[in-house]
C-alpha cells in the first residue's frame, strides 16, 4: 500500500466523529492492508513504529520537526515557525508548505519505505542523532504529497491524534472478517494476552476468527484486577464458602519477566511500561532467587525497610518509579518483590490453571525465603469461616495495609479483566464512598486570582467506558490540590493540549473546557459520596472530590462505569 493511500485513510478516521464510522473504515482499511504491512499499519494508527510495551521513542520537539519542514521544503526556519504558531498543527504546517513546494510529489513512497525510515529515526541516538533524526525526517516530507506530510510531521513528536483506542481497533478487526463485531470479544481477550497491535492484526488478517493467542516472555500481559464487595459475609458466599486471603499492599504492580539460560529480565507496570531500568535491585534478585527456567511472574513492588522488614508508604515506593538517580534511590529505598501468582512457566502458559496450582508453583519457585530475599512469595491462607475472614482483615489494617485480596481456589486469571475470581476489601469502603475513584484529567479552565499563576482553575476529569470507547465526565476538580499538585498539572498537561475536544469524549455543554487534553493524565480521587447528576455524562458526580495522587496507569484502566454503578450500591449498604 501506498503511504498517500494510508494518509487518505488516516483523513477519513480524524474527519468522522461517530465511533461505528471509525470502525467500518479502519475495517476497510485493514482489508485492503497486504499481510507483510498491516502490522506496520497497526503501529502507525497508534503513532508508533514499535507495541506501547517497547521504549522505542523519536525523541523529537516540535523545534526539530520545524527544522526538518525548512530543510525539506527550501524556506526559512523563521517561516516555518510563523506558520506554526499561527495553525498551532506541525501537520498543517507541513501540508500548506508542500502546497507552494515545486518538488516533485511523492504519491509512490510505499508504507513499508515510510515505516522503515521512521524506525530509523527512533532508533538514532548519540552523537550527531540531532541532525540525522532532521536529514531523514526531510527526505521523507520531502518525497511526500501533501497529504502524507501532514501526518509524518505529526508522528514524531506524539501528535497523530486520531480519536480513537485499541479497543476501536479490535473492532475494525472484527468488523474485516464479515462486517460484525461479533468477533471482538475473541481478539480482544488475545490482546488481553499478547497486547501488540501488530501481532495480532497480521494473526487475523491469517487466521480471522479462529486467532489463538498464547504468551510470550517479553510481552507483558494485561494484568487481572478485582471486584469489590463491602463485607467478607458477603465475600465468603461470593466465594462459595472457601477462599484464599492474601494482604493488599499499596506498592507498584510489577509483572517480572524471566529467562535463566539468556540471563533475560524484563519488568513492566500495570500501564505495560518497560520499568526494568528502574529498579536494578530487583533484576538481579531475579538471576539470582529465581528458580525456573523461563516464567512470567505478576506481583508488587513495595519499599521496606532492611532493618525491621515492615513496609514503607507508598509516597516513599514510588520515589522509585524514576528515570534519574536510580541507584542512589536504590539504596535509600530497598524494594521487595512480592509475588502472588505465576502465568506461564517453561512454555506453558498458567492463565487458565486454577489459581490453587499457580500458587503451588509460586511458593515452590520461591521457597528458600531468609531476611536478605528481594523476591518472595505474598502471605496466603484458605479460609472457610468469616470470623477467621474479618480477623485477617483487621490484621491488615493494623499493619497499615490497604486491606485484603480474596482470591476463588479455583478460579483463572482473566487477563486484562476484573472478574469475581479476585476481590478486595479496603479498609476505605468504611466510610460513605466505597474506594476511591482513578479518573482520566479531560480538560482545564484557565485560573483566576492566585490560581492564575498555575495557569490552572480546574479540570474536568471522566471515567472509561469500554461499551462506547468513550471517555463519560463524572466531575470538575478545583479545591483539594496543593500548590505543587497545580503545578505539577499544568507541566503534565503542556504536551498533551488539542485544539478541540477529542471526537472520543462525551461532554455536556455545560461542562465545556477552556482547553482539552489527550487522555493520558491519570489522578486517583476521594470524594464525599457520588450523586446522581444530570451534567455530567458518566450519569453520577464526585461530591467534593480531591486528588489523592497522580497515577501511573493506561487512560482505558480508569474506574468503570460498571464499577461507579457498584459504587453507588455499596455506599447505600
Amino acid at each position: 500500500m501506498t503511504f498517500s493511500k494510508l494518509a487518505e485513510y488516516f483523513s477519513k478516521l480524524e474527519s468522522t466523529a461517530s465511533r461505528n464510522n471509525m470502525v467500518e473504515i479502519l475495517a476497510q482499511l485493514f482489508a485492503e492492508a497486504g499481510t507483510d504491512e498491516i502490522d506496520k499499519i497497526a503501529y502507525l494508527l497508534q503513532g508508533r513504529v514499535a507495541p506501547l510495551f517497547e521504549p522505542i521513542e523519536f525523541g523529537m520537539a516540535d523545534r526539530m520537526v520545524i527544522r526538518a519542514l525548512a530543510k525539506a521544503y527550501g524556506v526559512s526556519g523563521e517561516k516555518v515557525t510563523q506558520m506554526f504558531k499561527k495553525s498551532g498543527d506541525l501537520g498543517e504546517t507541513a501540508q500548506e508548505l508542500r502546497k507552494g513546494c515545486t518538488l516533485k510529489q511523492g504519491a509512490t513512497l510505499q508504507v513499508g519505505e515510510v515505516f522503515e525510515k521512521l524506525t530509523v529515526i527512533a532508533d538514532s541516538s548519540g552523537e550527531g542523532s540531532v541532525e540525522k533524526k532532521i536529514g531523514l525526517l526531510a527526505d521523507l516530507l520531502a518525497g511526500s504529497d501533501g497529504l502524507s506530510a501532514r501526518y509524518i510531521a505529526r508522528i514524531p513528536v506524539d501528535k497523530l491524534r486520531l480519536g480513537f483506542s485499541d479497543m476501536t481497533m479490535l473492532e475494525g478487526l472484527s468488523w474485516m472478517i464479515d462486517g460484525t463485531k461479533k468477533h471482538k470479544d475473541n481478539i480482544e481477550a488475545a490482546y488481553d494476552v499478547r497486547p501488540d497491535l501488530g501481532v495480532i492484526a497480521q494473526e487475523v488478517k491469517q487466521r480471522g476468527a479462529n486467532i489463538k493467542i498464547e504468551p510470550k516472555v517479553g510481552t507483558p500481559i494485561l494484568v487481572m484486577r478485582a471486584e469489590r464487595l463491602a463485607s467478607t459475609a458477603e465475600i465468603l458466599e461470593k466465594m462459595g464458602g472457601k477462599c484464599a486471603v492474601e494482604p493488599k499492599l499499596d506498592g507498584l504492580r510489577t509483572q517480572l519477566h524471566f529467562i535463566k539460560n539468556l540471563d533475560f529480565v524484563r519488568l513492566f507496570s500495570r500501564g505495560l511500561e518497560d520499568v526494568t531500568a528502574m529498579y536494578p535491585d530487583l533484576v538481579a534478585a531475579a538471576k539470582k532467587e529465581i528458580a525456573a527456567n523461563e516464567v512470567i511472574l505478576d506481583g508488587e513492588a513495595i519499599g521496606f525497610d532492611p532493618k525491621t522488614g515492615k513496609y514503607l508508604p507508598f509516597q516513599e515506593t514510588v520515589q522509585r518509579k524514576r528515570k534519574y538517580d536510580v541507584a542512589a534511590f536504590a539504596g535509600n529505598v530497598p524494594l521487595r518483590l512480592v509475588v502472588f501468582d505465576c502465568l506461564y512457566l517453561n512454555g506453558e502458559s498458567l492463565i487458565n490453571k486454577p489459581y490453587g496450582f499457580r500458587r503451588k508453583i509460586v511458593e515452590e519457585m520461591l521457597k528458600r525465603f531468609q531476611h536478605d530475599t528481594i523476591i518472595i512469595p505474598a502471605e496466603m491462607e484458605v479460609v472457610q469461616l468469616a470470623e477467621r475472614l474479618e480477623a485477617l482483615f483487621q490484621q491488615a489494617l493494623n499493619k497499615n495495609l490497604e486491606g485484603i485480596m480474596v482470591k476463588k481456589l479455583d478460579g483463572v486469571y482473566q487477563a486484562g479483566a476484573r472478574g469475581w475470581n479476585w476481590i478486595k476489601l479496603k479498609g476505605s469502603y468504611t466510610k460513605k464512598l466505597n474506594d476511591t475513584i482513578d479518573a482520566v484529567v479531560m480538560g482545564y479552565d484557565f485560573g483566576q486570582g492566585k490560581r492564575n499563576k498555575f495557569g490552572v482553575g480546574s479540570f474536568l476529569i471522566g471515567v472509561y467506558d469500554k461499551k462506547t470507547d468513550s471517555y463519560k465526565t463524572i466531575s470538575k476538580v478545583g479545591t483539594g490540590l496543593t500548590d505543587k499538585e497545580w503545578r505539577d498539572l499544568k507541566i503534565k498537561s503542556q504536551k498533551l493540549k488539542v485544539k478541540s475536544k477529542p471526537n472520543n469524549y462525551d461532554v455536556n455543554k455545560l461542562m465545556v473546557c477552556d482547553e482539552w487534553l489527550e487522555p493520558q493524565i491519570v489522578g486517583e480521587f476521594r470524594a464525599d459520596e457520588l450523586t446522581k447528576s444530570p451534567m455530567h455524562t458518566a450519569g453520577y458526580a464526585l461530591r467534593f472530590p480531591r486528588l489523592e495522587r497522580w497515577r501511573e496507569k493506561n487512560p482505558e484502566d480508569t474506574t468503570s462505569l460498571k464499577e461507579i454503578l457498584e459504587m453507588v450500591k455499596l455506599q447505600k449498604s
